[in-house]
């Protein structure tokens, strides 16, 4: 692959050697090289693990499948006869969605005879689906997000889609740029599967490595402590010298990290807090999150702030709330809420300090290396964005 040579016309920054020469790309609208339909309802009700029928629902699209969609996760046991089926390569968009931007995501169904449900726009065409649905989802999407309609409920029409203008090079380009990043997604594929095995081998271990409720020992311990004896039962509130709420305000000028519900939301002029602490989310759909922070910053009023007698005893005290259920903690329909009252009755159990010590310091190892994968994952999905940039010309020249 090489630099595309400054030249006047249609073509990309970045080219396949094999396609230097081929030239420019062709511009056409939407509408003039594939057919627009519409999928037929397939309600959440109709979704059956059972089912014959593979089908796939407009809100997959946000949560579930990417640029190509290969394995189906869906099935209904719905008719083929009341159903609007695929065709191989068709590509779908959904047709209502709640943002501008979140509805122009575009994927390749790469089977035939897949349903596809209501509120999908169907693409239908001779051109390479999955090619398509990459320059759908780069650098056509802030203009599908321009077409769409609505505020509160936001539409995508055909009559907008099909005045959309692609770009598009010969069949064998599009095929060589759909095969380039399609091998990449593997990869991001890959090292997703690796970062949720971590996930899901540190909740395992923090299962085994902290009592069970109405146990006073864990399931797993290191040999050293395996005649250490019971744990001992304590309660939170005397294991802190103060439980109370963040008072700090949000001042984009400011110099200190500001401490939120869900961790650092931005800046204020105040560092009402010195050292080590763990916050926990106060209030609304992220009560009883978990946050440890360390350094001077301040903290917003829907955060508790645990200011620990011992500061050795943070990271395992950090873990073993992880790992207690504080949803348990929460009450009121309304509004979500956990109060610091709650938590200074919360019972724990506790090992010596050094038993403390080493689970703190194995989960604190497990954490790095998790962290470690979560960045290469984002490294790999920041190099498909800049490749997406590349490999598809601007359409605004």
């Amino acid at each position: 692959m090489s630099k595309q040579q400054p030249q006047s016309g249609l073509v990309p920054r970045l080219r396949f050697p094999e396609f230097r020469e081929a030239g420019e790309w062709e511009k056409k609208p939407l509408g003039q090289m594939a057919t627009l339909h519409k999928g037929k309802g397939i309600s959440k009700s109709d979704i059956k693990p059972n089912g014959s029928q593979p089908c796939i629902r407009y809100g997959e699209l946000y949560t579930i499948y990417g640029e190509v969609i290969d394995k189906i996760a869906s099935k209904t046991d719905l008719s083929p006869s009341d159903l609007f089926l695929s065709h191989k390569d068709d590509v779908i968009i959904p047709s209502s969605g709640e943002t501008k931007i979140d509805i122009a995501t575009a994927a390749c169904v790469k089977h035939k005879n897949i349903a596809l449900g209501g509120d999908l726009n169907v693409i239908r065409s001779d051109q390479n689906g999955v090619f398509l649905s990459y320059q759908l989802n780069g650098v056509l999407k802030h203009e599908i997000a321009k077409v769409a309609q609505g505020d509160t409920v936001v539409h995508l029409y055909k009559n907008n889609l099909e005045k959309l203008v692609l770009a598009l090079p010969s069949p064998e380009e599009q095929q060589k740029i759909a095969d380039c990043l399609s091998s990449i997604d593997v990869l991001i594929a890959a090292q997703a599967d690796k970062l949720d095995a971590l996930k899901t081998h540190k909740k395992g271990l923090m299962q085994q490595l902290f009592s069970r409720e109405g146990e006073t020992v864990p399931r797993l311990r290191f040999p050293e402590f395996l005649e250490a004896g019971e744990w001992e039962l304590d309660i939170l509130g005397k294991l802190c010298a103060n439980i109370s709420s963040g008072k700090d305000k949000s001042d984009p000028e400011g110099c200190y990290d500001l401490y939120g519900s869900t961790g650092v939301i931005g800046k204020t002029s105040r560092n009402s807090f010195h050292g080590g602490y763990i916050l926990v989310a106060r209030v609304g759909a992220n009560a009883g999150l978990l946050t440890k922070a360390e350094g001077e910053f301040g903290v917003t009023d829907n955060t508790l702030v645990l200011h620990l007698n011992d500061a050795r005893m943070i990271d395992y005290i950090y873990y073993l709330l992880n790992n207690a259920d504080l949803n348990k903690l929460i009450f009121g329909s309304g509004q979500p809420l956990v109060t610091g009252t709650q938590l200074k009755s919360l019972e724990l159990f506790l090992p010596s300090s050094g038993e403390q010590q080493k689970i703190a310091a194995c989960l604190s190892s497990l954490d790095t290396l998790i962290a470690a994968h979560a960045e290469k994952l984002n490294a790999l999905k920041t190099h498909k964005k800049g490749l997406m940039q590349q490999l598809f010309p601007s359409l605004e020249a």
